[in-house]
C-alpha cells in the first residue's frame, strides 16, 4: 500500500492535497500539522487520513524511519504569513526544518514535493525561474528562496542529481475551498464574498504602482488546479526541478470582484452585471492603498509556465471568471 506524508495537512493546500489523494483511493496519509488554532480540524473532518501527528513530533519520528517506507512527502507546512516581521521564526519554520525534512527523505529513498512561493520574486517583473529574477520583498519570500537556493547548489540547477524526486512549486495567488482559517491571509475572492455578504459591496485597493483603481493584476490559480499539478508530477517521479504552478494568465482584482458580485447576483435570481455598472451601483468601493504596503506589493504577477509545460504537463488552468464562480459557488453552501 502506498503510504504517503502530507506536512500542514490541516492548511488550505494540505488538506485540498489530501482530498485529491482520497479521489484516487489513497488513503494511507500521515497528516502532519500543528492545530493550536483548533478550528483548522474542519479542514480534516471529512477526509481519509491513517493517521494525525502533531509537527513537533513528526520530524524526529521521521528522522528515525518510525513511519516505515514513505513513497512521497507533500510538504505544505510553513509559515506563510506575509506580513510576519519575527525573521527567526520564519527562518526556522520554513526553511530549516525543509532542510531536515529534505536530508531524512533522500536518506530514505522519499520523494519530496516542496512548497515554494511566487513570493520568491517579489519586486521583479519577470517570474521565470532562474536566479536573476529573483527578488524577495520580505523575509517570508526570502525563506523559501533560500530553501529554493539550498536545493540548486545541493542537487544541480535542476535538481538533476537527487537520488530520489525532489520538485518545489511556486504557488501564486491561490484560492479556492478551505481557506477559512487563514484570516487576513485568505484570497481576496474570500474576503469579497464575506465583504459582500456583510455590507452588500466589495472593497479593492485604489489607484496605485500606476494601476487604475482595481486594476493591479494577479496570477489568481484555484486550488483544484494546485492539486492536478502536485498529483501530475507524483505520477511522473522522473521530473526534477522547481516550477511556477500558477495559470500563466494575469488578471486583475476588478475581475475577482465581478466574478463574486455576480455569482452571488445568481444565487439570488438576479442578473449579472457589467463591471461599469457594478461600480455605478456602488457594488464595490475603492479604498485608498495602505502606507503599510507601499512598496512591498506586488501590483503584477504573471507565471511564465515554459518550464512546467517542457515536462509534459499540459494541465488547462481554470481563468477567474470559471473558478471564483465555483468557489463563491461552494462558499455559498457551505455558509
Amino acid at each position: 500500500m502506498t503510504r504517503v506524508v502530507v506536512t500542514g495537512a490541516a492548511g488550505f493546500i494540505g488538506s485540498n492535497i489530501i482530498k485529491g489523494l482520497n479521489a484516487r483511493g489513497i488513503d494511507d496519509i500521515i497528516a502532519v500539522d500543528d492545530l493550536s488554532q483548533g478550528d483548522k480540524f474542519r479542514n480534516l473532518a471529512d477526509l481519509k487520513i491513517a493517521d494525525y501527528v502533531d509537527l513537533d513530533d513528526f520530524y524526529p519520528l521521521f528522522d528515525e524511519r518510525h513511519y516505515g517506507q514513505v513513497e512521497a512527502v507533500f510538504h505544505e507546512g510553513a509559515c506563510s504569513d506575509t506580513m510576519e516581521q519575527d525573521g527567526k521564526y520564519m527562518m526556522d519554520n520554513n526553511y530549516t526544518l525543509s532542510t531536515e525534512l529534505f536530508q531524512a527523505c533522500q536518506q530514505q529513498g522519499t520523494r519530496l514535493l516542496y512548497a515554494s512561493s511566487a513570493a520568491t520574486y517579489g519586486g521583479s517583473d519577470t517570474f521565470r525561474e532562474v536566479p536573476e529574477f529573483e527578488r524577495p520583498l520580505n523575509v517570508y519570500g526570502y525563506s523559501k528562496l533560500l530553501f529554493d537556493q539550498r536545493m540548486r547548489r545541493e542537487l544541480g540547477p535542476q535538481f538533476e542529481k537527487a537520488k530520489t524526486q525532489v520538485v518545489g512549486f511556486r504557488y501564486f495567488n491561490v484560492y479556492g475551498p478551505r481557506e477559512q482559517h487563514k484570516g487576513r491571509m485568505a484570497s481576496v475572492a474570500f474576503h469579497q464574498f464575506n465583504q459582500f455578504r456583510a455590507e452588500g459591496k466589495v472593497k479593492l485597493f485604489g489607484a496605485y504602482g500606476g494601476y487604475a483603481q482595481g486594476e493591479q493584476m494577479r496570477d489568481f490559480v484555484f486550488v483544484d488546479d494546485v492539486v492536478a499539478v502536485n498529483l501530475w508530477f507524483y505520477d511522473n517521479p522522473g521530473q526534477n526541478g522547481v516550477f511556477n504552478l500558477g495559470s500563466g494568465r494575469a488578471q486583475p482584482f476588478n475581475d475577482v470582484a465581478v466574478g463574486v458580485v455576480n455569482t452571488l447576483r445568481s444565487l439570488q435570481g438576479e442578473s449579472a452585471l457589467s463591471l461599469a455598472d457594478i461600480v455605478a451601483q456602488g457594488l464595490i468601493e475603492y479604498i485608498p492603498f495602505p502606507d503599510a504596503l507601499r512598496g512591498k506589493y506586488q501590483c503584477y504577477t504573471q507565471a511564465d509556465l515554459a518550464k512546467l509545460r517542457a515536462t509534459g504537463c499540459n494541465h488547462a488552468f481554470a481563468d477567474v471568471q470559471t473558478g471564483v464562480a465555483k468557489y463563491v459557488q461552494w462558499l455559498a453552501s457551505q455558509a
